[in-house]
């Protein structure tokens, strides 16, 4: 995409072209976010499939090859935009511990609200003298209302979500720092300066996830950048992300992908090139 940012609407023609055309698995070198307010879609993400129903807010990272297929009476918006345009999204971040990033929008009131936005973006992008600035400003607000949406929905006592958000934002930044150690739950926890049991708490309440999947997951997400981007050994890949074995590494990676590194790299390429 050569622009910055770009904003369309879900029509019945637009369903109709793409169920018309036969679409490959590809990577973005932008970040999108589809608002689903009417039918599904199937969305292959990553080498697994997921069906969405609306009403949603879907998020596709740049770093992760997908493939959509919309129902007929798919409808919405889509809102596409270079990770720079808003630099501090927390959206791709929070991506990386997903497969996907898909957020129910409970209401019709909630759905009015994200779709009434994408309307007031979408007058300003076809204006003759576009206002990058305005929209930057509306996409980011747009972003932080996707991200409160998340947390809303977290099932917590409102009286300690609060708490235990901070805590796992410190929790990643730790783990940012150490994630290429050959460390575990125990390291992290005494990081913190609490037990073993209230930090797995913290991340199943506000990920679903316990700290080991977290962790190998972190490590995941290193490891698929290296595999593309490097032509570093699948052995040098994962030593260097604390793995002493190489059956370790694959085993581990092959059960969160259902793929062996190897073929991962293979296949990616492939389609990249």
């Amino acid at each position: 995409m050569e622009k910055q940012f770009r904003i369309f609407e879900i029509t019945k023609d637009l369903v109709d072209d793409i169920l018309s055309r036969s679409y490959e698995a590809h990577f973005h070198d932008f970040e999108e976010i589809i608002i689903l307010s009417e039918g599904g879609l199937e969305h292959y993400v990553d080498f697994k499939i997921e069906k969405v129903d609306a009403p949603v807010a879907c998020y596709v990272p740049m770093n992760k090859m997908h493939k959509l297929i919309p129902c007929a009476n798919m409808r919405g918006w889509v809102v596409n935009y270079k990770t720079e345009f808003v630099p501090e999204s927390k959206l791709n971040f929070i991506s990386n511990f997903n497969t996907s990033t898909n957020i129910p929008l409970l209401s019709d009131e909630n759905l009015k609200r994200f779709t009434g936005l994408c309307r007031i973006m979408h007058s300003e992008y076809k204006q003759e003298y576009i206002d990058l600035k305005a929209i930057s400003h509306l996409l980011n607000g747009f972003i932080t209302m996707i991200d409160t949406q998340r947390k809303r929905i977290i099932p917590i006592e409102s009286t300690i979500k609060a708490s235990q958000i901070s805590a796992f934002n410190n929790f990643l930044k730790i783990l940012e720092e150490n994630f290429r150690r050959d460390a575990g739950v125990t390291f992290y926890a005494e990081k913190m300066n609490m037990s073993e049991r209230n930090l797995n708490i913290i991340c199943r309440n506000n990920f679903q996830k316990s700290v080991s999947e977290i962790i190998e997951t972190r490590k995941l997400i290193e490891a698929k950048h290296l595999l593309l981007h490097t032509d570093k050994s699948v052995s040098e890949i994962g030593y260097e992300l604390g793995y002493n074995e190489k059956s370790y590494f694959t085993r581990v990676f092959h059960a969160k992908m259902d793929i062996t590194p190897t073929r991962f790299r293979e296949m990616t390429r492939s389609i990249l090139s």
